[in-house]
């Protein structure tokens, strides 16, 4: 008997959104310390509002302001470029969730 080629499929797409849950950070210049927590806070926000990518970078920009000082800026979504001007030791890019981009930069 076999089984039904929709349950296979279900199953395949949550391996893959296991598979991609994990951070891959891109580029970062950030020491290690600051690093560790920027991508925490990242999948936090990404995690906590899902749905809503404006209140995700917001809430990103937010903490970073206030744990490391003001000018920090936030972006999160998918299909976007860039071309931005950062303090040196200062940027994160990372994917999380497969395709999901986060961009957050000090520059003051």
């Amino acid at each position: 008997m076999e089984e039904p080629q929709e349950g296979k499929k279900e199953e395949k797409e949550t391996d893959f959104r296991r598979l991609q849950s994990y951070p891959l950070i891109r580029h970062s210049d950030m020491n290690e310390e600051m690093r560790t927590e920027a991508v925490e806070l990242c999948v936090t926000a990404c995690e906590k509002f899902s749905s809503n990518n404006e209140t995700a970078a917001k809430m990103i920009k937010e903490a970073m302001d206030k744990k490391f000082g003001s000018s920090w800026h936030a972006i999160v979504g998918e299909g976007y470029g860039f071309e931005i001007t950062h303090e040196t030791k200062n940027i994160l890019y990372l994917f999380f969730g497969g395709n999901m981009a986060v961009t957050v930069w000090k520059c003051s």
